[in-house]
């Protein structure tokens, strides 16, 4: 993958806000509705073309096609996996009787009430109730396609896209079937390395999104920092058992906290995971850092041995936020980052995605996510400038 050898390369999460006209459709499928497959298919290819050249000219150089075929950042895989079962029932909220939901009752109440809405496809409960196969080759040929169509006619640096992690996909999903969670864990990533080798395979760089990794702690109260330690050990050895015949220089890494704008006390912190994540065969690590509760940790890395050839991607800017940080802001942060790690180490990233769900409404307007994509363009060069001069 690119590496910032002349300047601070810019790059993203992954999610962005979606067309509206996309949301409607998944809507209607939701629903029940008619709708017409064709014009959606079609109209997803330009969607992607548009978001690709939006990312460029807002100076962004290793871009991706903004998740836009996908309900979810995890869900989608839904789709993808055989062996699967809707149970009739919406997934329970997240955060209930998390740590931040039982600090901050009152805030997170509304975050945590059932919804009276029927479940769809985008909210369904499922379970695994058969043996799991990969059954989403042509889904993923299409987003493969109108990724690549886009690169090219765009003239982007480099391109990546997004697939979640087995550890994510079983927190999403009741086992039903195999015997045990580990059996379980394994076969969920025997099925997906068919999507994480395809997409490099196209030639395009594969991202792990991975927020599960490390909001089991705060998701979990009764589990103390050692005991989510040793949980999140035996997550990254199935991580890299995915990977299989999957070249680490073609693979970078994504964990955070998830699309959370609320108090955030009780996140786990980067000194309690690093060196586990840095376990993954991986060339490049995507972290949170750019949000009150975390900008702090850029410090750790001074006590941190960067293995050659592989580059870090703090979060210069964030989800958590509506407030668009200054360029300076953002290239002060780099310019830290290159102090510790070295120059040509640093990409500049997010901290999260900004249109993670589809039907969801969108925490940080569309308006405000390009302002930040650009402030963050203009803090890399003016962080380059300083570096390289």
């Amino acid at each position: 993958m690119k590496r910032s050898v002349d300047r601070i390369l810019v790059t993203h999460v992954g999610s962005l806000p979606r067309p509206k006209a996309l949301i409607e459709n998944m809507l209607s499928a939701d629903r029940g509705s008619p709708f017409s497959q064709g014009d959606y298919e079609a109209f997803l290819s330009k969607s992607v073309s548009d978001i690709v050249k939006k990312q460029v000219e807002l100076g962004v150089d290793i871009v991706d096609d903004g998740e836009f075929s996908k309900r979810g950042f995890a869900v989608y895989a839904h789709e993808r996996l055989g062996g699967l079962s809707p149970t009739g029932h919406q997934r329970p909220s997240p955060w209930a009787d998390s740590r931040e939901s039982r600090a901050f009752p009152e805030f997170y109440e509304p975050l945590t009430m059932p919804n009276s809405n029927p479940a769809t496809l985008s909210n369904m409960q499922m379970a695994c109730t058969g043996p799991l196969t990969y059954e989403g080759k042509e889904l993923l040929k299409r987003d493969i396609l109108n990724l690549t169509d886009a690169v090219t006619t765009n003239d982007a640096v480099e391109a990546f896209l997004p697939a979640i992690s087995p550890c994510d996909i079983v927190g999403n999903l009741i086992n039903e079937f195999y015997e045990d969670d580990e059996e379980f864990l394994y076969a969920v990533a025997d099925a997906m390395n068919n999507e994480y080798k395809a997409i490099v395979d196209a030639g395009l760089i594969l991202q792990i999104d991975d927020p599960r990794l490390i909001n089991y702690y705060v998701k979990n109260p009764d589990k103390s920092v050692k005991e989510c330690r040793a949980w999140a050990e035996k997550q990254v050895e199935v991580i890299n058992y995915s990977l299989k015949g999957v070249p680490a220089d073609r693979i970078r890494y994504h964990t955070c906290y998830g699309i959370n704008m609320g108090p955030r006390v009780h996140d786990m912190e980067i000194k309690d995971f690093i060196d586990i994540i840095m376990k993954i065969n991986a060339d490049a690590f995507s972290f949170e850092a750019a949000n009150p509760r975390h900008e702090h940790e850029w410090k750790i890395w001074k006590d941190i041995e960067l293995p050659g050839g592989k580059s870090i991607i703090p979060g210069v800017i964030t989800h958590s936020s509506l407030l668009v940080e200054h360029p300076e802001l953002v290239a002060e942060r780099l310019l830290r980052y290159a102090s510790v790690v070295g120059r040509e180490n640093v990409i500049a990233g997010g901290d999260c995605g900004f249109g993670t769900q589809a039907m969801a409404d969108p925490e940080v307007h569309p308006t405000i996510v390009w302002a930040k994509f650009a402030a963050m363009a203009e803090g890399a060069k003016i962080a380059s400038d300083k570096l390289w001069t």
